[in-house]
């Protein structure tokens, strides 16, 4: 039996406009309504949308409403936002008679598909329709992806029951509801990403975009397009007209990692965008504002950057506003137990197989191992362990040599890490020897480079994987500490 046509709502208070364009359309087999105010357009809309969790998505609701913008009593243009706010998933084409650029942006702007002006072309009609309907279809999609995403980056699936991780918890439950800023610092692989979604998923703004970009994996010179987008023509290679990040999270949440790696001058350009929620795209001349919540992230203590001058301290306090502390796995290896087994329940459903868990010994090694990747490894490492075993229980000989302790295996790093995890508890009551903050973060960071270089032959790629961070970030830490290059040494 073939799906009914998709349901059309015409609102016009011209009933001869009304009936003809329903006419037209019922010709092509649509099944068409129609309406002469807001108000009966809106009574017709809640009475075909009966779903329980919101509005239906069944054949009997409305899957597109073309209204005219000058309406009697309520506007077309309020009719519109109405329709945004309690039938999301209907799609709204605006028509005029006495169409403007600025009516047509701000149609547009508050959601409206398209905007057609009277007297209406039957083909322009037709075109605006299947368009209008094929942005239906994705945001029925949409609304399948929010359950899943809701699913996936729920706060009950961040897994852990370290003090630490209960009270982060906490916070985001606190801060989820409103717009304020918030900044989460940690290493690489502590779960940043996956707290930012949380964030947005319990927010107001959940049916709206999340919009994530790392800072440091875009190089400097298009950074700006990308976070703000750009005009046709506004540099070499600039063929069309781009939206940025930030437009494209219009009404939901931006999460911007690795800020540490934006350059100065970019951090002036996120200060405004923070205090005025206002931008201009490169190349162009008009302002455009944005309601966009931020969220940003760090793997590098900023507090010691701003000591150093390289961020700025104005943008850091703007973005201290409430802070979440993400400590690396090795810190909470009561964790590693809960999260080891959540994803082997993963990996064992989605490979169809029955692993029950891990042999002593197994887990036993992954509570010895540092993690420098922390728990972004610790799922790489289940994930191939799922893969690779051939029986019902994970064994040592199932997990890579590195976290067996295999010298031959280890990294400088991980080797070091491993020494630095066994005696740490050791070197607790030595004697403190005065030295400024900078000082103390600044020494041992850079003997942890060196050492990686060194060990890699100053490989960068191979250094910045064996560290967990990208090339980017590499070099700029390199820079910042002062070390040079070994074959720029040698050429010296």
């Amino acid at each position: 039996m073939a799906e009914p046509r998709p349901k059309i709502l015409i609102v016009d208070d011209d009933p001869i406009v009304a009936e003809s364009l329903a006419e037209l359309l019922a010709g092509e087999g649509y099944r068409t309504a129609t309406a002469l105010d807001a108000g009966e357009a809106g009574e017709m809309l809640a009475a075909a949308s009966t779903g329980i969790d919101g509005p239906s998505r069944g054949p009997e609701a409305f899957a597109v409403v073309i209204s005219d913008v000058s309406l009697p009593g309520t506007s077309g243009m309020e009719l519109l936002r109405r329709i945004n706010r309690d039938h999301p998933d209907t799609v709204v084409i605006m028509l005029t008679g006495y169409g403007t650029v600025e009516s047509a942006v701000e149609a547009l702007r508050l959601g409206a598909s398209d905007y057609l002006t009277k007297p209406v072309v039957d083909d322009e009609l037709r075109m605006s329709l299947e368009r209008a309907l094929r942005q239906q279809a994705l945001l029925a999609e949409n609304m399948l992806l929010r359950r899943q995403l809701d699913s996936r980056f729920g706060l009950e699936n961040v897994v852990g029951s370290d003090h630490r991780m209960r009270r982060i918890f906490e916070l985001v439950e606190a801060v989820a509801p409103s717009r304020t800023t918030v900044l989460m610092t940690g290493e690489s692989g502590t779960g940043k990403s996956l707290i930012a979604h949380a964030i947005h998923q319990r927010s107001p703004r959940r049916n709206k975009a999340f919009v994530e970009l790392s800072c440091g994996s875009i190089p400097e010179t298009l950074l700006e397009s990308e976070l703000f987008g750009h005009v046709k023509g506004a540099f070499t290679g600039a063929h069309a007209d781009k939206v940025g990040r930030f437009l494209a999270a219009d009404g939901g949440t931006i999460f911007l990692d690795e800020i540490n790696s934006a350059s100065p001058a970019m951090q002036l350009k996120l200060l405004r965008v923070l205090q005025e929620r206002k931008f201009e795209p490169v190349g162009a001349t008009q302002t455009v504002e944005v309601d966009v919540r931020v969220v940003l992230a760090s793997n590098q203590p900023l507090e010691v950057l701003v000591a150093q001058g390289s961020f700025r301290q104005d943008l850091y306090y703007r973005i201290n506003v409430v802070k979440i502390e993400l400590p690396p796995l090795r810190e909470r290896t009561s964790d590693i137990p809960i999260l080891a087994g959540h994803f082997l329940e993963k990996y064992s459903s989605e490979l169809g197989r029955q692993i029950v868990g891990f042999s002593p010994d197994a887990m036993d090694a992954l509570r010895r191992y540092p993690f420098p990747g922390n728990v972004r490894e610790l799922q790489n490492v289940v994930e191939r362990a799922a893969v690779l075993t051939r029986g019902s229980t994970i064994g040592t000989e199932d997990l890579p040599g590195q976290v067996t302790g295999e010298a031959d295996a280890a990294s400088p790093l991980v080797r070091r890490l491993l020494h630095v995890h066994k005696t740490s508890a050791e070197n607790d009551d030595a004697d403190w020897v005065p030295m400024t903050l900078e000082h103390a973060l600044r020494e041992p960071e850079k003997r942890i480079l060196l050492k990686a270089l060194a060990a890699n032959a100053w490989n960068r790629q191979k250094t910045a994987d064996d560290l967990g961070i990208n090339r980017t970030t590499l070099y700029k830490k390199m820079k910042a500490l002062g070390i040079e290059d070994d074959g720029e040494r040698r050429a010296g």
